[in-house]
């Protein structure tokens, strides 16, 4: 009897082991998922954003005891070969002896045969922060001193700029100052000069910050943006981003946290975002599970895949393709360190999302 009690014991045990093992199984457009540096490299960090480079890869977050603590301030990895480099600092708030500001959401953006730019933010909070610039030569190794940004520039707020036909740089931001509105900077003279266009929404009906920018034929455009009003919201436009259509709701839902947008070079349009209802909180909703979503035409959106789903803050992806044509995902894995996950996208498809429902 014990011996019979033994093997159903033995059996029901590898069973388990076999179903865990399966349910572990990564997909098979997944293929990297790495931490950028160690969970105790620092108390706090987030708001990555990620760039190519000519030798790999190069990404910057911030980081320090806590967001909107002074010593925040942007540091940076870079991968050039087999593993990412110790972070290094390349920016902070220090005003004077006496006076530190904390530095908030670095966007790089490589210039097309130009400069690489490191946009962030620097101030005591969202409200009353300013815009900062550095430049690099050679992509990243060596940096221009930190510039301000002329008066009312903020650079891109989070998602990275874009490069038009007319070789504008397109910068997707926004502000808190009077309510959450949307708007667009641009420089026609790789960001020597500035100007800046009207507020797509006015702030208090429509609350939205946060927008990324995606390519449809015929040189229309399209926004997706975070928003307090319980989805990811979208506009269009059809003069390089100078004015849009009415900010409305999409069909996906957002908890008031940070999205971004990428079309693809086949032309579909890759998503990821929490895909939850807003609740009070400490950042504002619940930020797992985080989605990838995919789209022809950027109406019908098709779950891909859940990255994160156990409970914490996996959250404010940034995207890119490669010139291999990979895709690369960066986002805030609580808040402790950085993840990169690397997809095939010749790989990836899904079930469409409907009336906001993650298919099962």
């Amino acid at each position: 009897m014990k011996t019979l009690f033994r093997f159903f014991h033995k059996s029901i045990l590898l069973c388990i082991l076999s179903i865990n093992s399966q349910a572990q199984t990564p997909p098979n457009f997944l293929i990297k998922s790495e931490f950028i540096f160690s969970t105790d490299e620092f108390p706090e960090c987030h708001a990555s954003s990620i760039v190519q480079t000519h030798d790999g890869l190069l990404v910057t977050w911030f980081a320090g005891t806590q967001e909107k603590n002074p010593d925040v301030s942007i540091y940076a990895s870079r991968f050039s070969g087999d593993k990412w480099s110790k972070p290094i600092e390349l920016a902070n708030g220090i005003q004077s002896p006496t006076l530190r500001y904390p530095c908030w959401n670095p966007v790089l953006f490589q210039v097309p045969q130009g400069d690489l730019l490191l946009f962030y933010k620097v101030g005591p909070d969202p409200v009353h922060w300013w815009g900062m610039i550095r430049r690099s030569k050679d992509e990243g190794k060596t940096w221009s001193q930190p510039e301000r940004l002329p008066e009312g520039i903020l650079g891109p707020i989070k998602n990275k700029p874009v490069w038009l036909a007319n070789k504008t740089i397109l910068c997707p931001t926004s502000t808190e100052l009077d309510g959450w509105k949307l708007y667009f900077e641009y420089s026609k003279d790789l960001g020597k000069t500035w100007q800046k266009s009207s507020f797509l929404n006015d702030g208090k009906n429509i609350m939205a910050i946060q927008p990324s920018v995606l390519f449809h034929p015929k040189g229309k455009l399209q926004l997706l943006c975070r928003s307090q009003n319980d989805a990811i919201l979208e506009a269009y436009s059809n003069d390089n981003g100078m004015t849009w259509s009415e900010v409305q709701k999409t069909n996906l839902p957002n908890p008031n946290s940070g999205t971004d947008a990428l079309t693809l070079k086949d032309g579909r349009h890759l998503l990821v975002y929490n895909h939850t209802i807003r609740y009070t909180g400490k950042w504002g909703g619940p930020r797992s599970p985080i989605n990838v979503a995919i789209s022809k035409e950027g109406k019908k959106w098709f779950a891909v895949a859940e990255l994160e789903t156990e409970p914490g803050e996996f959250s404010y992806p940034a995207i890119i393709q490669s010139s291999d044509g990979m895709i690369h995902i960066i986002y805030t894995w609580k808040r402790k360190t950085i993840k990169h996950v690397v997809v095939d996208p010749k790989k990836i498809s899904g079930k469409e999302i409907i009336n906001g429902q993650w298919p099962k």
